[in-house]
């Protein structure tokens, strides 16, 4: 998403995105390829360069670690291994405000 929906349409490459964020060129490099997961740094950082929130960033990882996690069959059968819990009435109602 990086690369494809803020670099591209600014003709932006990972060099020029390096120095203007002060992050390695590595740094960059993993996060285009989805090899890097956005941190809060990071979602700060990206947030303040492109102009947008840090929430975006870190957003947009949420949802693309969720999307993986029901996605990859391995992940998805250890996922479905967990067992609700039926009788939730027991359990002491959250202290309230």
């Amino acid at each position: 998403m990086l690369a494809e929906e803020f670099m591209e349409p600014l003709n932006l490459n990972q060099i020029e995105l390096a120095e203007k964020t002060g992050l390695p060129r590595k740094h960059i490099n993993e996060l285009c390829r989805n090899r890097r997961a956005v941190t809060a740094d990071t979602a700060l950082i990206l947030g303040r360069v492109f102009g947008n929130s840090a929430d975006f960033w870190l957003n947009t990882q949420r949802r693309t670690d969720l999307w993986e996690a029901m996605n990859t069959p391995k992940r998805l059968s250890r996922i479905q291994r967990a067992k609700p819990i039926r009788n939730m009435s027991r359990l002491k109602p959250a202290l309230t405000a």
